[in-house]
Parts: structure tokens; sequence; C-alpha cells
């Protein structure tokens, strides 16, 4: 087999599942560089890694490169994705910079693998709330068509990094104390026995960029600007894993049997809909998981074509590290 010389950038919540979920699926790797702000060395599951300071030079015989994700205002790809191209690198970001030109593919492999090959030196990773829920839509739409998407998403802390889960774990801690928690840092507002629906920034109709991101990357990625999409996305006290609440209308009839039947012979899902046993997703058991999760299936009983499902994924894996490996996976076939 053919091996590659990767490079990973960014050592933060992201960089690590990436180093992670590249060792686990065994990815053809001849040298493996990684790159941040610095130089330190890094641990990953009792593995040691060297990490290099970040230079336009770094990319020199880079086959692969993997950007975890922001690093200042704009991602680190905006400053250095260009340097990687012109050295022959194939650049898969997970940041948020080129997801929308037009000239750069957005990729959900399960969904639109074939979109890769469109792509001139870049490929962009979407936002982890929004793959999930197209990895359990895709099917749907491909079978049915979808006319109308509403999600609610409760999104956990390990979505805003790590600063973010060391916020969420200290203000439990000084609530244990019996102590005030500290001005929040990492997020909005504080988390502790709390949620908030605000994330990223407010922008047109006061939706947030969050939300838009939902909006624009699933048309994208489903080749459909005619549904219609809404969503509202909340920041919930989860330490890990992301769960969303999506209603469908689907443009030709489909039973919650027939839904159930499509998605359990689906890739990358993993069918628990069983409520009557107490058997749907929840967080605590889909961390750690590569699949999506969809469960709660069931009819609007008063809309014609409604249906509801509860969908989870590990956002930092299928939301984000585990996505961008099986796009480099689909890249080298």
């Amino acid at each position: 087999m053919k091996k590659y010389n990767v490079a990973v950038v960014g050592v933060g919540a992201v960089g690590e599942e990436m180093l992670r979920v590249l060792r686990q699926r065994q990815f053809p790797v001849s040298n493996l560089s990684v790159f941040a702000r610095s130089n330190r060395e890094i641990s990953v599951d009792g593995e040691s890694y060297s990490v290099s300071t970040l230079t336009p030079d770094s990319f020199r015989g880079v086959d692969i490169a993997l950007f975890a994700g922001t690093e200042g205002e704009k991602g680190a790809a905006v400053t250095f994705a260009p340097h990687a191209v012109r050295e022959g690198a194939v650049v898969i970001d997970n940041g948020a910079d080129f997801r929308m030109k037009d000239d750069v593919p957005l990729v959900v492999p399960e969904a639109n693998a074939k979109d890769i090959k469109r792509h001139k030196g870049i490929i962009a990773n979407p936002n982890c709330s929004t793959i999930q829920m197209v990895v359990a839509l895709a099917p749907i739409h491909q079978k049915v068509g979808l006319k109308r998407i509403i999600a609610s998403t409760y999104q956990a802390v390990s979505g805003s990094g790590r600063s973010a889960i060391t916020q969420t774990e200290e203000e439990y801690r000084s609530w244990a104390r019996g102590e005030v928690y500290a001005k929040p840092l990492a997020m909005d507002q504080n988390i502790a026995f709390n949620l908030f629906p605000h994330i990223g920034s407010f922008s047109d109709e006061d939706y947030t960029s969050e939300e838009w991101k939902m909006v624009h990357e699933t048309h994208k990625i489903l080749h459909d600007k005619k549904i219609k999409i809404s969503s509202t996305t909340v920041r919930v006290p989860i330490r890990n894993g992301h769960s969303e609440s999506i209603y469908l209308e689907t443009r030709d009839p489909i039973s919650p049997d027939a839904v159930r039947s499509l998605l359990k012979k689906s890739p990358g899902l993993c069918l628990q809909d069983d409520p009557k046993n107490k058997i749907y997703p929840m967080p605590k058991d889909c961390s750690g998981k590569d699949e999506v999760f969809v469960g709660r299936i069931r009819k609007d009983p008063y809309v014609k074509n409604g249906l509801w499902l509860w969908v989870v994924a590990d956002n930092l894996r299928k939301g984000a590290a585990l996505n961008a490996v099986q796009i480099a996976e689909e890249l080298i076939k």
C-alpha cells in the first residue's frame, strides 16, 4: 500500500483527535509532522509527538495537510494553506474560512464524496452540527426529497475547545465548594446548571453564525438550495457529544418504519430507536464513537410528510477529526 506524508496543524482538542483517528484507522502514513504556534512535546493516549513551529516552509514534501481549526481571528489555513498547496499538498481544513467558497468542495463522505474530485488543493470540513445532521438526512433526501428542515441543537462545551471544558469543570467545582462562579472566559455565559442559545456571533435576521452555517453548508453539501432550513443552536453543560432535534417535511411521503429501514442500512449511521424500552441516542453513550446515532423517529400527526428525528454524535470525532480523515481516505482511493 502506498504511504503518504501527512501533516497535522494544531494540537488543541481537534488536533489531538486527528492524531488519535489517524492511528486508530491505520491511515497509511509514511511520515507524520505535527505543527502549532510553538515547539513542544505532547502525548496522546501514551503516544509521544514532537510539535514544531508552523512556518511557510513546513509543508515541503507533505502530501496531505490536516488543519485542525482556528488560530487567532482567522484559521491558520488562511495564512498557510496557500504555501501547502504550492508545495503540492492537499489541504483538508476544519476551519470555517473556505467552506462557502465556490471552488472549494465541502464534504461529508457519506453524502457527497464525489465532490472531492473537484478540489483545487483545498477541501473543507463542514461545521460539526452540520456534519451529523447531513449524515442522517442525506439518505432521506436522496430517497424522497426534503422540503423543510427545522433543527434545534444541544451542543457540548468541547465544541468551544479545551478552554471551554476547563471553564465548565471549574464552574462545577466552584459550586461544590459553595463559591461564586468566576466570570466566563471561554464561552459567552456561565454554563454549569445552565444553557444558552448563543453559539457564534449574531448576524443577519438575528440568527447566529452557527445557525447560518447549518443553513448554507447543508444547501451546498446536498446541492439543493430549495430546502427551507432554519435552526436554533444551544450550548449545554455536556462535556462532549452534540444532540439535535430535527423536524423534516419531505417532498414525497415516507413512513417512520421506512425511514428506520433506510437509515439502518446507510453508512455511518447507527439506529437506536426503541423508546418504550428507553433506547435512544444519548451523548454519554456516543462520545468516543464514530457513528452518527439516530432515534425517536416519529410522524407529525398534524402535518402531511412531517417527521421528527433525534440525532447525536461525537462532535470531536465525526463532527471534526474523523470526517477530515475520512475525506483523506476518499482522496487516496
